[in-house]
């Protein structure tokens, strides 16, 4: 099952730092989630001044436990970068 994430950043004075700070973090488990098949694209949310606001993923987990056990090793939740998370399953087009 395909799952597409936004996923909102908070918008405290601190906010940005603590994403800049877990970012190496973050992209370390990208990159593991797409070596064990997992992610299929992601990236950065911007506002309309390119600011950094969020973060959108395209992950594919054989099951919904494996999209749970994800979401408590993110360290973007951890670290409270992301605030609001959106997941919805995303079935893609045939065409």
């Amino acid at each position: 099952m395909r799952y597409v994430i936004h996923a909102y950043d908070y918008t405290d004075d601190q906010a940005m730092g603590r994403r800049l700070a877990v970012r190496p973090n973050h992209f370390d488990g990208a990159r593991q989630l797409k070596a064990d098949g997992h992610f299929v694209l992601g990236g950065a949310l911007l506002d309309p001044d390119g600011k950094m606001i969020g973060s959108m993923m395209l992950l594919d987990f054989d099951t919904e436990d494996q999209l749970n056990d994800w979401l408590q090793n993110e360290v973007y939740i951890s670290g409270k970068v992301w605030e609001r998370i959106d997941i919805k399953p995303f079935k893609q087009a045939d065409i």
